[in-house]
């Protein structure tokens, strides 16, 4: 494998001696915590009690880590360079943890973990170890935004921290098994939507060592030049350093690094200099292939380990029961020449000091990588302002969503350096195209002269749109992640695209605000889901699916919300909260469509505030004990609702009915399980304790069973909501065939007060009739009719 790269030799002896052995220093506390339980310098002969009784962790990526770590100190120190460092590879955490320890940034923030011979062993004995470090480069990892437990998102989270951060080079280790997955795949086209005057930069490291887990990894062996014109035809400038042998490969990747840190410069000299609108750059990037496991052992037992696939996790599995394999730990360990790199008291000798940069220009103390330090509170205006007026509740139909948007604009032109919006090709599609008022959509390759009309697109654009749902929460966690803010749009069948993702940053969150102290909070990741499941009767059941609430209930309480406000007034006073909060995942519900508005701007403030309550304008029960509990969470199940009540007042006059909206749906969660759920008392006296309730939901039923299964009257509440059914429907056919209908939600208000079931017969006839005529009119006019599109709140407010 070895090459003459016939290259020139930029390091000098002395730089390179200190280079490789500031390498070797890393490579062997990579090492050292995979094996060793004590005598962490080997002072003495290694022994099996000096073992960790359960080897866990990864080896083969972290040599190539390091490797490339150091030469990015290198120049960093040359050129005073802010960068900071993404680790694709999924268990490559003992490198940065190496190169964050031996900088001194990690003793910084754990003194237990000294830079001394106690504070080594205090790293090894606790590094994939119960209740200690994981083998990810986890939130407890300083210098980390990305913990890689699932692979696919490094580049996207590079260029998310390198959008609005002029001044940083984010180096991106791209594993090459990593390279095999969908998401990373396409924020390869990240490099797109870069604009070199305003942005940063993001140099990908590509590493190819040649195999994942168990088999061989496909970019490492297809030829060279297909792999080159792969990266070129994605827009890149790719420069290779291939090799194994030590000396070649840091005078090669010297030479590389600093060719592409100038080629970098050079982009953002020229397009910050000149008069003219930036041009799509081609930016360079690293194809490293060195070997899996690089400078460990070649063979073990007679099979091959260094160069393959046997080296991705510990390469030696059984030194506790076989001498042999003892011993070659040993000798492994000890090429590495420890006496030489750390001095009596376990310290890194001064020499290999001086080889990290000092101060937050070290990687592992970049201050973006806790991003929480460097934000800055959104510059708000009083949403209030943008609210929809009306003279009485459900009487006027406005778009959530467009309403929303002339918030957003605003909000967008105080914060043209720190808020972005991002959506899949679906900005205007979920009526937010009003943002485009304050800034268009960041497009870097060719724009035609017919693009003025209405394709919405600039070079300094700040919408960001890129049919890859993978892509952009990828860019839109980065961003936040390093302390910016912002908001992701996307349609709501189509969200569970990224469910994994959205698991593995409340996993972050959770673990950043309930562990890591030193972790200052970061801009909450804001999730607006319209297009919604009840007005997807014109695309049909792939279109269907409110899902994704079930998947954020399962995660932490202390950093997931989720919201349902019923109106465009109420969307206004969420979105306000959502933007100003930190360390959650807000997930907001709101439709494009026009849907009625039931609160004036003042009452929607109040009713989001507390989260759930009691509409008198709907209810009837004031100063008595109610027959029943009509109770509702989404912007259809809302209206379906409220004109439910509208039927059963009218033709059931004496029926007393308690109208409950809910826009907090954990509101509904005892208070014990969740900080923002109601206590029993609190419940009860919203829902009674022996009364039924009617719950008209905007998801899966079971998920509102699920959240109050443990309530007093859970018996009595009768939840409707998606069934799993539609096609190509009018709107209220959809609701009747999935139950959430006015009629049908009449016909179980009967069926539940029992001295309804007889003296109301009659009225359940009619419903059923209403059911018949409305569908009937549906299969032939292909609408519903226009007394149920126009339907208003045909009572005046008392």
């Amino acid at each position: 494998m070895s090459e003459d790269n016939g290259t020139a030799n930029p390091l000098s002896p002395d730089e390179l001696r200190s280079m490789n052995a500031y390498w070797r220093a890393c490579n062997y506390l990579s090492g050292g915590m995979l094996y060793l339980r004590a005598n962490p310098l080997l002072r003495e002969p290694l022994k099996a009690e000096h073992i960790k009784r359960r080897l866990l962790g990864h080896w083969g990526s972290d040599p190539g880590q390091s490797f490339t770590w150091v030469h990015l100190n290198r120049m960093i120190r040359k050129y005073d360079l802010n960068v900071m460092y993404i680790a694709g590879p999924g268990h490559g955490a003992p490198a940065t943890l190496s190169n964050s320890y031996l900088e001194g940034y990690y003793s910084e923030i754990y003194p237990d973990r000294s830079q001394d011979e106690a504070g080594m062993l205090r790293l090894f004995q606790m590094f994939s170890f119960p209740g200690k470090l994981g083998s990810h480069c986890t939130p407890e990892t300083p210098g980390s935004i990305h913990e890689g437990g699932e692979l696919g998102y490094s580049i996207s989270h590079g260029f998310g921290a390198a959008f609005d951060n002029p001044d940083l080079i984010v180096a991106v280790m791209v594993g090459d098994g990593e390279a095999e997955t969908g998401p990373l795949a396409t924020s390869w086209h990240s490099n797109k939507f870069l604009n070199p005057v305003r942005d940063g930069a993001v140099l990908p490291i590509l590493h190819l060592n040649g195999y994942k887990i168990a088999n061989p990894t496909i970019l490492a062996r297809i030829p060279r030049e297909q792999l080159e014109s792969l990266m070129r035809g994605y827009g890149y400038t790719p420069h290779f350093v291939e090799g194994d042998q030590p000396e070649a490969m840091h005078q090669r990747m010297a030479e590389v690094m600093e060719q592409c840190i100038l080629e970098i410069h050079d982009i953002q000299d020229k397009a910050r200099s000149s008069t003219s609108e930036p041009e799509l750059a081609s930016w360079p990037m690293i194809v490293l292939r060195s070997p899996k496991g690089w400078t460990g052992p070649k063979e073990v037992h007679g099979h091959k380990v260094e160069n393959f696939w046997r080296a991705h996790q510990v390469p030696v599995l059984d030194p506790l029961t076989d001498e042999t394999s003892l011993a070659l730990v040993e000798g492994w360990l000890r090429s590495y020449k420890p006496e030489e790199l750390f001095d009596e008291n376990g310290t890194l000798v001064p020499e290999l000091q001086k080889m990290a940069p000092s101060g937050s220009r070290r990687m592992s103390a970049n201050p973006h990588a806790n991003g929480g330090t460097l934000t800055r509170p959104l510059d708000l205006m009083a949403f209030e302002s943008y609210g929809i007026k009306i003279e009485s509740p459900a009487t006027k139909y406005e778009s959530p969503t467009a309403t929303l948007a002339i918030f957003l604009r605003d909000v967008m032109k105080r914060n043209m350096h720190s808020f972005r919006v991002f959506g899949p090709d679906e900005t205007a599609s979920n009526k937010l195209d009003g943002i485009y008022a304050a800034s268009k959509k960041t497009w870097m390759e060719a724009i035609k002269p017919e693009d003025v009309d209405g394709t919405e697109i600039a070079r300094d654009g700040r919408v960001m749109e890129m049919l890859s749902e993978h892509t952009l929460e990828g860019w839109f966690e980065g961003y936040v992640l390093t302390g910016r803010h912002g908001l992701f749009n996307t349609y709501e069948a189509f969200i569970h695209i990224i469910d994994s993702m959205f698991n593995q940053h409340a996993k972050w969150l959770e673990k950043s605000k309930k562990e890591v102290a030193w972790r200052a909070p970061i801009p909450s990741l804001n999730l607006l889901i319209s297009s919604l499941v009840w007005r997807q009767d014109h695309n049909g059941f792939s279109h269907q699916d409110p899902g994704f609430l079930d998947i954020v209930t399962n995660k932490s309480p202390a950093v997931t919300r989720i919201y349902l406000p019923p109106d465009a007034n109420c969307l206004l006073s969420v979105a306000d909260h959502c933007l100003r909060s930190k360390n959650y995942v807000n997930v907001i519900v709101a439709d494009k469509q026009p849907h009625l508005i039931y609160l004036d701007m003042d009452s929607a403030v109040r009713h989001c505030t507390k989260g759930i309550g009691i509409w008198d304008w709907a209810s009837n029960d004031q100063g008595n004990e109610p027959d029943v509990v009509m109770a509702c969470a989404g912007d259809i199940p809302t209206m379906e609702a409220v004109a439910a009540v509208a039927i059963l007042r009218e033709k059931l006059p004496n029926l007393k009915i308690r109208f409950v909206n809910v826009v907090d749906l954990f509101k509904l969660m005892p208070n014990t399980e969740h900080p923002h759920g109601l206590s029993d008392r609190e419940f009860d006296s919203l829902f009674t304790v022996d009364k039924p309730v009617i719950f008209n939901f905007h998801g899966y039923a079971a998920l509102v069973h699920k959240l109050t299964y443990n309530r007093t009257n859970h018996n009595n509440l009768h939840v409707h909501g998606y069934r799993e059914k539609g096609n190509i429907d009018t709107p209220l056919e959809i609701a009747i065939i999935n139950g959430i209908d006015r009629f049908t939600l009449c016909i179980d208000v009967i069926n539940r007060v029992p001295k309804l079931q007889a003296s109301a017969a009659h009225v359940s006839e009619w419903l059923r009739d209403q059911i018949l005529d409305h569908l009937k009119y549906a299969y032939a006019e292909g609408i519903d009719q226009p007394e149920i599109s126009n339907w208003v709140w045909p009572m005046k407010q008392q």
